[in-house]
């Protein structure tokens, strides 16, 4: 597993190869702070319905649109599983007859990564950008943040740790697939809630999570939560864990920070080629413990 920590605002593991993976998940959580981005500025609201449905950006958000996922289709993993070129947006939401919501929206939860190309959408119709540029200007620029990359096609994924996925299109990530160095996705999250790109009230209502019952075998969770682009929760050691899980063909990353007793806090990326999405939680929480040992010595 490769992995980098952040403590106090200081990357401390600049030995760590510089290595480019997939963001997967963790591009939610992006595009999640552009989103509320827009917000901020008053150019969207947070509970006006959007143009895709009767449904809100902040039910988007927090995946409470009442929408399915693609993830549901058999012919989707068959297509991914044989290398396939990724059909067409609106092929995709034909085939899952996505205008048919499963609930009412604020009624339910259900993950789905269709309310979140809807958000990518919202986000280029709103600032008149491509996603990229938009990203860029609203997140990664005020963050610092220079090596990440919106993969369009499987030629932007040259020189990305793809796992056993080297054939991989980024197409089948409908909302948009980041890439970067597995240091600036910690920086990411650690600049985003602990800096001033949002104000403290949308990171409060970023951090606000709809509970989703009870422990999750095989992880970390003690009480699993989802707020706007984060899952948040509690871990083992009475520690809240805020950030996002992602998984692909052929890899796992997932990006967490958490707070010290001494009010410090620390951020772990952990990058693994395999699909145990509980076991690279595990190694987050073993980092992030580490780092509070070291804060109380």
């Amino acid at each position: 597993m490769l992995f980098a920590l952040v403590s106090n605002g200081a990357l401390l593991t600049p030995e760590q190869p510089d290595t480019t993976v997939p963001w997967w998940s963790f591009s939610k959580t992006v595009l999640a702070a552009a989103a509320l981005t827009l917000v901020r500025d008053r150019l969207v609201n947070l509970d006006d319905r959007v143009v895709e449905g009767p449904f809100t950006l902040r039910q988007l958000l927090r995946h409470e649109a009442g929408l399915a996922d693609y993830s549901e289709l058999a012919d989707y993993h068959a297509a991914v599983a044989r290398d396939e070129a990724s059909w067409s947006a609106d092929d995709m939401l034909q085939r899952l007859d996505a205008s048919r919501l499963r609930y009412t929206p604020g009624d339910g939860w259900r993950y789905s990564n269709v309310g979140y190309l809807f958000i990518a959408r919202l986000i280029e119709r709103t600032t008149g950008l491509p996603l990229a540029d938009a990203l860029t200007q609203r997140v990664f620029s005020p963050l610092g943040l220079s090596q990440v990359r919106l993969a369009n096609t499987h030629a932007d994924l040259t020189s990305v740790n793809m796992g056993t996925a080297s054939a991989y299109d980024p197409g089948w990530v409908y909302h948009g697939l980041l890439v970067g160095p597995l240091a600036e996705a910690a920086l990411c999250l650690d600049r985003l809630l602990s800096g001033d790109l949002l104000p403290q009230s949308l990171l409060l209502q970023m951090q606000t999570v709809r509970t989703l019952g009870r422990p999750i075998p095989g992880r970390p969770w003690t009480s699993p939560g989802y707020g706007l682009g984060l899952m948040r929760g509690g871990v083992e050691g009475q520690r809240i864990l805020s950030g996002h899980t992602g998984a692909g063909p052929g890899s796992v990353v997932a990006v967490y920070q958490w707070v010290s007793d001494d009010n410090i806090a620390s951020c772990c990326a952990v990058f693994d080629e395999g699909a145990n999405e509980g076991a690279v939680e595990a190694e987050v929480v073993k980092h992030l413990s580490a780092i509070d040992g070291i804060i109380k010595d």
